[in-house]
């Protein structure tokens, strides 16, 4: 029993303490929550834009015959959403990341811009059907309502349907971050040195794969957990608010 421990002892010593690694382990997780919240703030502003231009063509233009310039543009806006959104959903993350880097970013050494570009333009995809999912759900007599009052369609979308749309669907959002902060360890294929990437860099250097790996993946879960927790108490505020 004593060697056991002392075997975990001196595989954990030469996993954090030799030659500082425990700096490297942290810079890895500092990248990847850097690379996770850049990501998550682009996918958000990508899937707002986009669920506000397929959920407006839904309530207003599907049924009917695009009759103005704008009713054009807006058609041709959700094609192109549509477009966006199936292929983005439809194609492997991985396979993204990789065009991104080694084509669309050729001349680029540094893959951190690419990836955070990917996993945003990804996140997109997903926090669009949220979103519109969000939009749909509220009541049609609210936009009756609004309109009644006077207030225009962007004013009615803006200060009354996005705040009600976005509260239900706010714990979806957490969750889609909490989804993306595991998928950046995807790129470690284009060499950014986050915490999956160190964790191999440190199992390449003292040959134990069991410790490092299930190093990393125990950090992983506590910050999941972390996020979590959090999520879980903001999910129980907004069911309390609704009272």
């Amino acid at each position: 029993m004593l060697e056991f421990f002392q075997g975990i002892g001196n595989s954990l010593y030469k996993m954090f303490i030799v030659e500082d690694r425990w700096q490297m382990i942290l810079g890895g997780l500092g990248t990847t929550l850097f690379i996770a919240f850049a990501a998550t703030l682009l996918g958000i502003v990508l899937g707002f834009l986009v669920a506000i231009v397929r959920s407006t063509y839904e309530m207003n233009l599907k049924k009917k015959r695009c009759r103005k310039f704008g009713d054009v543009v807006m058609k041709f806006f959700n094609v192109i959403a549509n477009i966006y959104i199936t292929v983005i959903r439809g194609t492997p993350l991985m396979v993204q990341v990789i065009i991104m880097f080694f084509i669309v970013f050729a001349s680029e050494s540094n893959g951190l811009i690419p990836a955070i570009l990917t996993f945003g333009i990804n996140s997109g995809a997903y926090v669009a059907e949220i979103m519109r999912s969000g939009i749909m759900s509220i009541d049609k007599g609210q936009f009756e309502a609004s309109r009644s009052l006077g207030f225009n369609y962007v004013n009615t979308m803006v200060f009354v349907i996005l705040p009600q749309a976005l509260k239900n669907v706010l714990p979806a959002l957490g969750n889609e971050f909490i989804v993306l902060l595991k998928e950046t360890s995807v790129a470690i294929y284009v060499s950014v040195q986050e915490l999956t990437f160190t964790g191999n860099m440190i199992a390449s250097r003292t040959y134990d794969m069991f410790t490092a790996w299930f190093t990393v993946a125990a950090i992983y879960l506590i910050i999941v957990m972390i996020f979590s927790f959090f999520l879980k108490k903001l999910e129980r505020r907004l069911r309390n608010s609704d009272h």
